[in-house]
């Protein structure tokens, strides 16, 4: 599944992303939040709690809406999508450890762990992997 630049909730989450870019977390916020509010299906969904995730204020509000992001992606039947799989994790995982909940943390963590094979070898699949090792070794 290819991210379609003319989709418009692509559009609002690459507006919100500028924002980011240009130090406006608020304003970021609110695109993220307004093509939330504007999907019409689950990868729209997906992928703007993805990014609403990243806004939250607490660690229970983003562990909310990174469950919500990998509910929406696990419905998308589409093996691309799967590539998603093991960030998704690693958010929750991270999560978990934040709340001290070690037990959810490490299963999360090894669920990641299970799914690196889909991703790239690229800079960025090195670097959830990374994380994903990182996380495992805090939470022994």
């Amino acid at each position: 599944m290819q991210f379609d630049p003319n989709n418009k909730i692509v559009k609002l989450c690459a507006q919100g992303m500028e924002m980011e870019e240009k130090g406006n977390p608020e304003e970021a916020s609110k695109h993220f939040l307004q093509a939330w509010n504007e999907a019409t299906n689950d990868f729209e969904k997906f992928t703007a709690a993805h990014y609403v995730a990243r806004h939250q204020k607490s660690v229970a509000d983003k562990l909310k809406w990174d469950e919500t992001a990998l509910q929406l992606a696990l419905k998308i039947n589409d093996d691309t999508i799967k590539g998603t799989y093991p960030s998704l994790y690693l958010n929750i995982a991270k999560c978990y450890e934040d709340l001290n909940d070690f037990d959810n943390a490490r299963k999360n963590y090894q669920i990641a762990l299970s799914f690196t094979s889909l991703l790239p070898d690229s800079g960025y699949g090195n670097m959830i992997k990374g994380g994903i090792m990182k996380g495992i070794e805090r939470v022994k």
